[in-house]
Formats: structure tokens, sequence, C-alpha cells
């Protein structure tokens, strides 16, 4: 085992010099000694009571007739009479007695009558109750008694209490994985064995750092892993703790940041510093774009001193400790571009792994780990199924296996059939369905043929993504839908791709103005994305002739799918707007024209499918490419792959076209985009 002063280990070391020195506790008290304190209260309570009643004789009552003959016959010794009229004494042969004496007849008379019989004559006033006592004293003493509780559970449990809480504010939240780690290993997370091996690789140098010091190398301080929502990054980081033989400390970036200015650096200074006292460790802070956000620069309006404090604690932290110690920084977000340069730079985070969304092999691995304990029927082909998830996550296909046990169960049945998937994936892009009966029937021949005309341009179209199936059932806003799934995993798209995907935009209103003359609120949607689309040909990708090849881009987030802000400035002039609005609309009216052309020499195809559709609802992609006379595409190409997701034009690019009830045009997972028209 090498020397703990000059190598590092897979077992925690003790504390570093300083620290304060770990005593052995002394074994904890018995547990009835607790009792002891409200046994003897009670004892007390039972004899107070108790005593004073054992050597006392049961007094005899007497009516005022009687006392009055007593006292005549001189039996009575003494008398004490009370202020309400009761009164009490002694016989003259040692009894006690009580009697009550009228108030109007206790005057002198009584009193001569009494004298006359030597009788020893007092008189009490009323006082309190025992009862009214004993809840006097309870009063006093319960603001005492509850500051004595207070502080005796206080030092008993120093971990809890609201005072602790106060006083621990500048604890770290991390969990800690020491001796009990999560059970998720790299098993469990499939695909990505590129950043697999990357993440591998630093925890193989914290067990066997020998191997990299005899080359010279040191441990990576941090790596950042950046990738859309639902990768598996918080997955990698706990296969990390499963597989890591050194403590793993979990915290989230927010838990750093409160309101009080000086709390967040506190916390990660009191995180590293337990981190050191287990070192090696590995420490993973989710989400660190909530505490790495860039700083305020000079003449910065708004500002905020906490989390730039805890920014800047974090830094000195991470430059700071000994690579010697043995602890590495793991980070996850999805907002790469607002974190701090200077959190990013060699020395820090070293490393950046992106985690894109999976490929077509490595959505049908994930299917596999997530159909586990799941009964699959022999027709149910995982292959298929990821081929019809382009641009789904890894979240995305653990939700789609779910909402397909959901189906199962909800038709009787334990064994899930392909056609649970079909139906979990509409559910999950398109929403619930609804029955075709929500339509009248002109509503529902204007969907068949708004829907045909999808189906037609883009089956005729050579550049455009081939059809996979028509419906014009409802589902969620969607009427209609028109579903185009990717032959080959595409990273570049050619102008004639783009402008084949404008034609399709286009081709559900070309198709209402070849048969119906007009058109419709049903191709609002589609205007809207085809505007969106060419829009980004002329500002971003240089598509224009006129405009020339500049780039304007929109900013926004890389995995998070949002676009800059309406209201910033332009880097262009109005000039320049007026030719982009100009191309823009050039490109779509091309577009639509070159539909309409299209649809009106297969009239016949268009007719022959909305007939299909009224017919049937839905129609299989081979059925139009039979009725337009094209070969199907990919027939003679099967060990080809579907793209998980496009570059540049995504989120807008039409995977799949639909009609249906809204405003606003929604892009969904990738490849799949629902058009929200209105009919």
């Amino acid at each position: 085992m090498p020397a703990k002063s000059s190598q590092v280990t897979r077992h925690a070391l003790p504390p570093p010099e300083g620290a304060k020195p770990q005593h052995t506790a002394p074994p904890p008290p018995p547990g009835w000694r607790h009792w002891l304190l409200p046994i003897a209260f009670g004892i007390t309570l039972v004899l107070w009571i108790v005593l004073p009643t054992l050597h006392t004789t049961v007094p005899v009552n007497l009516t005022y007739s009687q006392f009055l003959h007593d006292v005549s016959a001189h039996k009575v010794r003494s008398i004490a009479i009370a202020a309400d009229g009761t009164a009490s004494g002694t016989l003259v042969k040692g009894a006690t007695y009580t009697t009550v004496i009228p108030v109007a007849l206790a005057g002198p008379s009584l009193l001569a009558q009494l004298q006359a019989a030597n009788v020893s004559i007092t008189a009490n006033t009323a006082g309190p109750s025992f009862s009214s006592e004993v809840i006097t004293w309870l009063i006093l003493l319960a603001p005492f008694l509850v500051i004595i509780w207070f502080w005796i559970r206080l030092s008993r449990h120093p971990g809890t209490g609201a005072l602790s809480g106060a006083l621990s504010v500048g604890r770290s939240k991390a969990k800690v994985f020491d001796a009990e780690r999560p059970s998720t290993t790299f098993a469990d997370v499939a695909g990505y064995d590129g950043t697999k091996a990357e993440i591998a690789e630093v925890v193989d140098f914290l067990r066997k750092p020998e191997r990299y010091r005899q080359a010279g190398a040191v441990a990576p301080r941090g790596v950042l892993m950046i990738g859309p929502p639902g990768t598996g990054k918080t997955l990698l980081a706990r296969a990390v703790a499963g597989e890591a033989g050194v403590p793993f400390f979990s915290v989230a970036g927010s838990s750093f940041v409160e309101m009080y200015v000086g709390v967040g650096a506190a916390r990660v200074r009191d995180l590293f510093t337990e981190a050191a006292k287990r070192s090696p460790a590995i420490v993973f802070v989710d989400e660190v774009d909530a505490i790495g956000q860039r700083r305020s620069g000079h003449g910065a309006i708004v500002s905020n001193d906490e989390r730039e404090q805890t920014l800047n604690q974090l830094l000195s932290e991470m430059d700071g400790f000994d690579p010697a110690e043995g602890i590495v920084v793991l980070a996850a977000t999805n907002r790469p571009e607002i974190l701090d340069p200077a959190l990013l730079r060699p020395g820090r985070f070293d490393r950046q792994l992106v985690i894109p969304l999976p490929t077509l092999s490595e959505r049908r691995a994930i299917l596999a780990v997530h159909c586990k304990g799941k009964k699959l029927d022999k027709g149910v082909d995982l292959e298929v199924i990821a081929r019809g998830t382009p641009g789904f996550s890894g979240a995305d296909l653990a939700n789609l296996a779910n909402e397909a046990a959901i189906v199962a169960v909800r038709n009787n049945r334990r064994i899930l059939e392909a056609s649970d998937f079909d139906e979990a994936r509409d559910r999950i892009l398109l929403g619930r369905r609804e029955g075709s009966n929500v339509l009248l029937p002109e509503e529902k021949h204007a969907v068949a043929i708004h829907e045909s005309g999808h189906a037609i341009v883009a089956a005729l179209c050579t550049n455009a993504d081939p059809v996979a199936k028509v419906t014009i059932l409802p589902a969620g806003q969607t009427l209609g839908v028109t579903e185009q799934l990717p032959l080959v995993e595409r990273h570049l798209y050619s102008e004639e791709y783009l402008h084949d995907s404008l034609a399709v935009r286009m081709g559900g209103r070309a198709a209402e103005l070849v048969e119906l003359g007009q058109g419709s609120t049903g191709a609002s949607n589609d205007l809207a994305q085809a505007t969106d689309l060419a829009t980004k040909m002329v500002r971003e990708l240089g598509l224009s002739k006129r405009l020339g090849p500049v780039g304007y881009p929109s900013g926004g987030s890389a995995f998070l799918g949002t676009s800059g802000s309406e209201f910033s400035s332009r880097p262009f002039a109005e000039t320049t707007q007026a030719i982009i609005d100009t191309e823009v609309a050039r490109m779509v009216k091309e577009a639509e024209e070159r539909a309409i052309t299209m649809l009106e020499g297969h009239r016949s195809a268009l007719g022959s499918l909305v007939d299909l559709l009224l017919e049937n609802e839905t129609v299989d992609g081979a059925a139009v490419y039979h009725l337009v006379d094209v070969p199907l595409p990919g027939s003679s190409q099967q060990s080809q792959t579907v793209a998980p997701r496009s570059a540049h034009t995504s989120s807008e690019s039409p995977k799949t076209r639909s009609l249906a009830v809204g405003a606003e045009p929604t892009a969904r997972h990738g490849n799949t985009v629902v058009d929200y028209g209105e009919q």
C-alpha cells in the first residue's frame, strides 16, 4: 500500500493536521434515567395529597338544630366559623364535626350562646383551593420549564431544532455517499461509451493514482457535463458514485444560494473542507449554472452579490486545493453559454463532455434497459421502436416505456404489444387521442385534404424525409397528423433539403387551394413555421442571393431550444431588415407555388388519398408512395438508420405535419414538430 503522505489511496484518510482530534465518545447513558425525574415528581405529589389524610378522623356532620342542642348540653369544645357560614370544630369527646350556620342567624345572639357554653370561637377567611394553587404554580413555572427542556433537547440533538438550523446556516447541504453508495453503475447507463470512458478514467485515477503518476499525469480537477435535459447527466453521476471506491458528495447548485450574503460562500468552504477530510473524494454539483453564471460587468445596473461571492469562493476552492488531495469536481448543466469564463478555464473544469441526444443504437439500448421487468410480446421489435423515436432523450424513452405499460394495463393486459408503444408515442407527441366524431363532416373532409397535401408533396420531394403515416384522428390539440421519419442520421442539411421542407410545410395550404379554392385557418401554423424556417435560411444560413453570405444568429440556449429575445437590439440596419422580409416572403411564396404545381399534376392521387383517409382514418406511408407511383424510400437500404436530431434547423424542420386547434407552433423532440393551426 502506498504511503499516506505521498500517494492517494482509495481509503478515507484521517483529517489533516490542524483539524479537531477525534476522541472516543463515552457510551450513551441508559434510557431509563430519563424517567427518574418524572417518577420522583409524581411520588412527591401523591405523598403531598395522601399523607395529611392518613391520621385524620372522619368529621361528624351536624344539622344546625343538633349543633344548638349540643352547645346547650355543653358538648362542644371549639368552633371555627367561615365567612360563608360553614363551621367546624371539635366536641368534648374529641371527635370533629362540621355544620352550616345560616347567615341570617349568625349574629350576636349565637355568639352570646356560644360564650355562655364556654365554646372556643375562631373566625376563618376564605382561601384559594388546592387546584387553584396548583394551576398558579404551573403558570409561574411554565416558562422556566420550557426553556430548560429546549436547551436539554438542543444539547442532545445538535443537528435539529430551529436554533441549530440558524447556527448551522453556513454548513453545506451535500449528500454524502460514503459507506453506502447508490446501486447504479455504468452497466445501467446504456450507450454513451465515449462519455463513460472519460468519466471512468477519472474514477480509475482515484483508484490507482500510481499508474498516472509514473507517467507524470495528474487527475483533472473538474469535469463539466453539458447537454440537453433528460440525456442522463445526473444518472452518469450516480453511476460514478456506484463505481467509485471513494466518498461521493452530491449537491445541487441552488442549495448554495440563500437570501443572506455570505452563506453560499460559507457552504462552499464547508463542502471542500469535508471533501478534504475524506480525500480522495468526488464532488458532484448538479445544475451548476445556478451559481456559475457570468459575473456582472462594469456599470451593471443589476447584480447579485450573494451569487457572485459564492462563485468567487468556488473559483478559489477549485484553483486552490492541492491536486495530490485527490478531489475531483463533476458538474452538470444544460446552459453552458451563461457560465462564467473563469469557471471553464483549464485548471478548474479541465474537461467538458457534451452528452447529446442518443443515436439509433443508443436509443435501442436505452429502451432495453427501461423494458427490463416488463413482459414484451414476440412482435415487439425495439429496433423499430427506436427508429420511430428520433430526437427522444433517455428520459423520453423511459416515459415511452412507462406509457406503453399503462396502455397495456388499460386494455387489461400484462404483456406489452407493439401497438402499445405506437399509442404511447402518439400520446407523448400529440396528446390524448380523441374520437373522430368530434369533427363535423365538412371539417373532417377539409382535414383529410390538408393532410393529403402534406403527404403527397413530401412523397414527391426527393430530398424530403419519407412519409411514415397519415391520420385524421384528433389527438390532443391536433386534428390530423402527417408523420415523417428520416432514413439516415443527418448532421448537415443541403439547401435542396431545406427548400423541400418549405414545400412540405406549404403542402396543406396548397391542397386546400387546389381542392377547395380557398385557404382556411388550419394552415396558420404551417405559415408560421415556414416563415420561421425561411427567416433562418436568410438571416443565419446565408441562403439568400440578394442578402449574400451573411449570418445574424438569433442566439439563445443551445440545448433548451429557446431563441433570443424579440426585443433585443438588431445587429443590422432597417434596410437589411426590409431585404430579409422580402426574401422570406419570396421563399415562402415560391414554396407554395411549387406545392400547388405538384398537387395539380397529381390531382387523382390527391383525391384517392383523401378518400382513403375518410374511409380508414389512418393510412400507412407505403400507400402514399403507391398512389403517386414513386418507389418507397429505403426499400433497398434496409441497413440505414434514422437521424436522432437535426443540425441548425432541427427544431424547425417538418417531421410531423398536423392540423390542430391552437395558435403557436411547438417543437417536440428534435425531428418531430407539431403544427398547431386552427380549422
